[in-house]
């Protein structure tokens, strides 16, 4: 009787080892087919941006191509509101215009080519603002903080105040006041990827 239990212990330890091993072993190959999914692809295209240059590392001092238009950065002005934060880059323009590029991530990157209307007598506020020749729709407001570099003619940090109108077609219409300044106001289109250059330098 002692040697019957003695064998059928044995027997279920047997069984016991065999089963904790093959456990291991789908444990262990789990493992690595996970390590393999998880390892970089080689092959992967890592820099979407090859074919034109990374435009969210633009400053000072570079070249950017906009439709094939070389304007030179002379100041960018890095502007934060809570988590969410953008750039505008001031461009030299060849006919002396007054434009600006912003760029955001906000999910996807979104590029805007902006003019500058100093003549302009409209002011935020309403719903809705006919300007030349387009009605825009009140979008977003706020006031951003904001560190600037290069020439911009501002303060090294401060605060800037915003309202974004938008028509029907994508036309972009802003209010910017920085500090204590007055209402300046901007119309912008987006540009699509393809369009913008970076050219860095040094």
């Amino acid at each position: 009787m002692d040697g019957s239990v003695a064998l059928l212990v044995t027997a279920v330890g047997c069984l016991i080892g065999v089963a904790g091993l093959a456990i291991a072993v789908v444990v262990l190959r789990r493992g690595r087919k996970q390590a393999r999914l998880a390892a970089p692809d080689p092959f992967r295209d890592t820099d979407a941006d090859a074919p034109w240059g990374d435009p969210r590392t633009l400053k000072p001092g570079d070249v950017v191509e906009i439709r094939q238009v070389p304007y030179a950065i002379r100041g960018s002005m890095h502007l934060v509101e809570g988590a969410w934060s953008w750039v505008e880059h001031l461009l030299d323009d060849p006919d002396g215009a007054r434009r600006r590029l912003s760029v955001e991530q906000d999910p996807d990157l979104e590029l805007v080519l902006w003019d500058a209307e100093p003549g302009a007598t409209v002011t935020p506020g309403a719903p809705t603002i006919d300007f030349a020749g387009r009605r825009y729709s009140w979008e977003e407001s706020g006031q951003a903080r904001y560190s600037a570099t290069g020439t911009t003619g501002l303060d090294p940090t401060g605060t800037v105040r915003y309202h974004d109108y938008r028509a029907q077609d994508g036309a972009r219409l802003a209010f910017e006041a920085y500090g204590e300044s007055g209402w300046e106001v901007a119309r912008g289109e987006r540009l699509h990827r393809s369009e913008v250059t970076v050219r860095p330098q040094g």
